[in-house]
């Protein structure tokens, strides 16, 4: 194989080492001089042709000058040759392949024989018709208008707003000078000094080095300061944006141009200088709301006097198709209520309300303590007593009802482990009492005591029946929907009844849960309108992978895109009816009028009911806890989490009662 193959690159090598030699002077020679020069032009390489009227070398190098900016190479293909005596002319047909668009076109070629070769009648239009000596080819992308996300009743979230592009123009600032520049700039704006001097030093002489985009200037960052730098500038442009720098971040992603790792994983799709989404719902809808960039190829010659500016002319354009709209169900008023009530919460933490009679997300924020993250969506964490709603279920299917007698000690224990009622559990709760009181108070070692009846499988089931970990095939978003194990013994199976051990939720599946209580069947919940508008690929529900700890909270995997498949609705899974989500909204309202969430009796509006939560987590002790609740009110259901928060009532409490008095 290795001979051949060498024989085969030898051959070649003969064949374009020769000058367009002519096998005899008939056609035959005229038509294999002719083949040459179209396999020598789609190589850029004519080095070794015999050319008329240019140095061959000279040729080569403005062939080479020509075609550079165009960054590929063509196919080049010689069409009828026609014979006059000594000269032979015929078409070359062009086809390039410029961004996502096909250029093609013909040029004229004539070749005149001199003794035994056929020698190049070279002229700037063999390579292009109506290019100029001295004019060289590039490609101008025309970028596509990014399509809009858009919130409920078609309200824009992001869309083109202004901004200010800070940097420094090379243009504006002697060579010498430019490194001193960019360090001064990269100060001013906050980056990182070594590598935005690497990036304008390894800028060309016309550039214009981005290092900033401001929605406005700043104290701190204001005109007058940037252009104190020689070469400072600020361009006045627009680009897709939020109407905060902060709102909804986690969700909706962000825009800006893609960077060398975002280019080299898209197959050829961006470029440098594209625009590109990251994160959220701008990097998952990407293609959709990209578009598709039109390009032009341009002819431009260097300026003959200085200062002098050349004229270009435009040989090829394909026009951008915009980008297509996003549609989503957030409410623009309360997802930036929910971010106002987190702003002063130093942990992790979200808030998600939903319409319970149509499972439109209406607001998903996750606090400042999040770092970026989509807690709201994609954290996993114990739901601690807030599960009490599934364990209660479960066991209205196994005959109770809310006035059923449990009984609620102040310990119980399992295979050696000792479980209780949190700090500050009232006396008066203890002993036989109403299923209802005990769920208003979150009776912990009731619910343990009830794993005798109520199996591991059946706690499955009830969160299945209550929308929780199934499928959310609507949503069109990456989330984590909720995990329950459907097996589990001993201490586990008891922790479990108590939203620990290996049960995980999200803010977003706590709200999901309340939601079907509220809407008296299963909420499935949706957040983009028009995921269908994409390839099947890029839309749909991911969960992430972690791995839970002892006290059944989980850190976040890395890779929290990570596709986990969830089950829809099993068969074997009765949906929760409306009998049995009147008895749970009768044990949530409880929690409200005798338990402890009594401060949400003023809220205005409808009644609120509502499920605290307290989920231990970690090695401590006394244990951390996360900080949970959930709250149904009128047709809107809420989850309220905070990461190492304390307890629920008196930590996630507050913060739901202000959300809801000011939601209206």
């Amino acid at each position: 194989m290795g001979k051949t193959r060498t024989f085969v690159i030898g051959l070649a090598a003969i064949v374009m080492a020769g000058s367009l030699a002519a096998c005899d002077d008939g056609r035959s020679g005229a038509e294999g001089a002719a083949k040459q020069l179209a396999s020598s032009l789609a190589a850029l390489d004519v080095g070794q042709l015999a050319v008329d009227g240019k140095d061959a070398a000279a040729a080569n190098d403005e062939l080479k000058a020509v075609f550079e900016g165009l960054d590929a190479k063509p196919s080049v293909e010689s069409g009828e040759v026609k014979l006059d005596g000594g000269t032979a002319t015929f078409p070359l047909k062009y086809s390039w392949n410029v961004g996502s668009a096909k250029w093609e076109y013909s040029s004229q070629a004539t070749l005149k024989k001199s003794g035994d070769k056929w020698a190049v009648q070279w002229s700037p239009a063999l390579l292009a018709p109506e290019l100029s000596d001295g004019e060289t080819l590039s490609v101008k992308t025309v970028p596509a208008q990014r399509g809009q996300i858009l919130g409920a009743g078609d309200a824009p979230i992001v869309e083109d707003r202004p901004v200010f592009r800070v940097g420094i123009d090379k243009t504006k600032v002697p060579a010498e000078q430019a490194d001193a520049s960019a360090r001064a700039m990269a100060t001013l704006l906050g980056l990182d000094v070594e590598e935005y001097a690497k990036q304008v030093a390894a800028s060309g002489p016309q550039a214009f080095v981005e290092g900033l985009v401001l929605r406005a200037y700043t104290p701190e960052i204001t005109e007058a300061k940037i252009e104190a730098i020689p070469g400072g500038s600020s361009i006045l442009d627009s680009m897709a944006l939020a109407p905060t720098r902060t709102f909804a971040r986690a969700l909706l992603g962000s825009v800006g141009q893609a960077s060398a790792e975002q280019i080299e994983k898209s197959n050829g799709a961006l470029r440098a200088g594209d625009t590109t989404g990251t994160g959220g719902l701008q990097q998952k809808y990407d293609s959709l709301l990209r578009g598709k960039d039109g390009v032009e190829v341009i002819a431009s010659a260097k300026a003959k006097t200085e200062g002098e500016t050349p004229g270009t002319k435009v040989f090829f354009s394909s026009l951008p198709a915009p980008g297509t709209t996003l549609k989503t169900t957030l409410d623009l008023k309360l997802q930036q209520l929910a971010e106002e009530t987190l702003a002063g919460v130093g942990p992790a933490s979200a808030i998600v309300a939903l319409r319970p009679s149509t499972g439109a997300v209406l607001a998903a924020a996750s606090g400042p303590g999040s770092n970026g993250y989509n807690t709201a969506m994609l954290g996993q964490y114990a739901p601690g007593s807030t599960f009490k709603m599934v364990d209660s279920l479960a066991m209205f299917r196994n005959g109770a009802t809310p006035d059923s007698k449990v009984d609620c000690p102040a310990t119980v224990t399992v295979d050696g482990r000792t479980f209780k009622n949190a700090e500050g559990y009232p006396e008066s709760s203890l002993g036989s009492v109403a299923l209802r009181d005990a769920f208003a108070h979150s009776c912990n070692t009731a619910f343990i005591n009830a794993r005798d009846t109520v199996s591991q499988d059946q706690l499955e089931s009830a969160a299945q029946a209550l929308g929780v970990a199934v499928e959310a095939p609507k949503l069109g978003a990456d989330a984590f929907l909720g995990s329950v194990p459907g097996a589990a013994e001993g201490t586990e199976h008891a922790a479990s009844m108590i939203g620990q051990g290996k049960v995980l939720f999200s803010p977003l599946s706590a709200a999901v849960m309340a939601a079907s209580v509220a809407n008296g069947a299963p909420v499935s919940p949706q957040l983009v309108l028009n995921a269908d508008a994409v390839p099947a690929t890029a839309s749909g529900t991911t969960t992430s992978s972690a791995t839970p700890t002892e006290g059944g909270s989980a850190t976040p995997s890395a890779d929290s895109s990570t596709a986990s498949a969830l089950p829809a609705s099993p068969a074997s899974t009765k949906p929760i009816t409306k009998a049995e989500a009147a008895s749970l909204a009768d044990m949530m309202r409880a929690v409200v009028t005798s338990g402890h969430a009594g401060f949400l009796t003023s809220v205005p509006g409808a009644p609120v009911g509502a499920k605290t939560g307290t989920a231990e987590f970690g090695n401590d002790n006394p244990p951390k806890t996360h900080a949970w609740i959930v709250a149904t009110h009128g047709d809107l259901a809420v989850a309220v989490f905070v990461e190492d928060g304390g307890l629920g009532a008196t930590t996630s409490g507050p913060l739901l009662k202000t959300f809801l008095t000011a939601a209206g």
